[in-house]
């Protein structure tokens, strides 16, 4: 594009974002179907802003992670329920049982390593751009997520829609 490329009037890159975090919903909604059972390898890595609206996290976790928080979900999780807005599950945090709510709207990333697959969105809000993090705290063993570049060769998937000012 050049810099004489009209603004859009139609809202591509909020449709494109919609989309891709369908593909979470998706995957988790098999995932759920299938009795809460992973196939294979498969184990998830999901980023979320921990105060975008309709999430739902213990105080303790929300206080810790003011911004973003990783979760894993892979040996120990349960009551994953999936709807058209977003998933909540139990998970335990050193040892300490938790409920999260979160909304599709809130992920920043979603990474399955065991088959090198992520995807990256944008935040909605200038001011909710993703910060550097800790690794995931959940009680599950792993490193936190590989993100790779898109031009590795991966089946990572980033989209950046810049808007001209």
């Amino acid at each position: 594009m050049t810099e004489d490329t009209p603004d859009s009037l139609i809202p591509y890159d909020e449709i494109v974002q919609e989309a891709l975090r369908a593909v979470v919903g998706r995957v988790l909604g098999e995932i759920q179907e299938s009795g809460s059972e992973l196939p294979g390898n498969h184990h998830f890595y999901i980023t979320f802003k921990t105060a975008a609206p309709g999430v739902n996290i213990p105080p303790h976790l929300s206080e810790r992670f003011p911004d973003e928080m990783t979760i894993v979900l892979q040996n120990k999780f349960w009551g994953l329920e999936v709807t058209e807005a977003g998933f909540s599950v139990g998970l335990s945090f050193n040892q300490v049982p938790a409920e999260l709510e979160i909304p599709f709207a809130a992920i920043t990333a979603f990474v399955d390593p065991a088959v090198d697959f992520g995807l990256q969105f944008q935040a909605t809000v200038a001011d909710m751009a993703p910060e550097a993090h800790d690794d995931p705290e959940n009680d599950e063993a792993g490193a936190g997520p590989a993100i790779a570049e898109a031009d590795d060769g991966s089946n990572v998937v980033t989209v950046d829609f810049g808007r001209k000012k």
